[in-house]
């Protein structure tokens, strides 16, 4: 039988490292994304393959549409089918949302082409060859700052917000052939994070431990594990925003 086929994109560390080996260990080859450095996604790639099947290394820069259609092409090329999209590569600036000079138009342009650009991007390339095969699947990566107001900057509060929406966009337009969803991680301890907070960094962990209800900031596999199920295992669910938080958003702590 032919191995399904899981595309990572950003799957180089952190969140998109966790999710494409957690498809590797389940049995899917897999297409480990990255945009500049290939030594990271090469690691990946061979922890992916310990589990026995194969792993695409592609080089993409999501922003750019001919990029994501030459990974559509490598990927139809080396495994002739894809089951599951999962859109995590994005970018951010690190600016506290009061500091409204902090960010330019520039900067939105930047990040949306990222965050939002190129995740449809990534669909629309991909679209052609998971309608092939039934009951594939696209997640795209968001965040809590979509409906919560803070974040990395405003931005990407923003850009995570339009992600949102077009998740419900394109799960309507690529039904019944293809589920749309997304997921909204709270604050992931992952070194993107770390570099992005600096000295902040543990003041804001702490933080936001204090306030959720299970006192716990996320890790990557938890991102994953969410991705995996709307994958695999929600047949009959699409459009939908999974928040993957410890309760930030929903269930702030009272009076702790």
């Amino acid at each position: 039988m032919q191995r399904k086929v899981a595309v990572i994109t950003g799957s180089s560390s952190g969140i998109g490292a966790a999710t494409a080996k957690l498809f590797a260990a389940n049995g899917f080859d897999v297409v480990v994304n990255y945009s500049r450095d290939p030594a990271p996604a090469e690691e990946v790639a061979r922890a992916c393959r310990e589990h026995g099947g194969r792993a695409l290394v592609a080089k993409a820069n999501v922003a750019l549409d001919a990029d994501c259609r030459a990974l559509a092409a490598a990927v139809e090329n080396e495994f002739g089918r894809a089951d599951a999209l999962v859109n995590n590569a994005g970018t951010t600036k690190f600016v506290p949302p009061a500091d409204l000079e902090g960010l330019s138009g520039q900067d939105f342009h930047d990040i949306y082409a990222v965050n939002v650009v190129g995740a449809f991007q990534m669909v629309r390339a991909l679209a052609p060859l998971m309608k092939k095969h039934p009951v594939a699947a696209i997640v795209n990566v968001s965040s809590v700052a979509a409906v919560m107001g803070n974040g990395s900057s405003i931005a990407y509060m923003a850009s995570k917000g339009a992600l949102n929406a077009m998740t419900v966009g394109l799960a309507r337009s690529l039904a019944p052939a293809i589920r749309v969803n997304a997921v909204g991680p709270g604050m992931v301890e992952t070194p993107w994070m770390q570099k992005g907070l600096g000295a902040d960094l543990e003041a804001r962990r702490q933080s936001y431990r204090a306030v959720t209800p299970l006192q716990a900031t996320i890790e990557p596999d938890d991102v994953a594990q969410a991705c995996y199920f709307l994958c695999t295992g929600a047949r009959k669910t699409t459009g939908e925003f999974m928040l993957v938080d410890s309760g930030y958003a929903r269930l702030p702590a009272l009076g702790r």
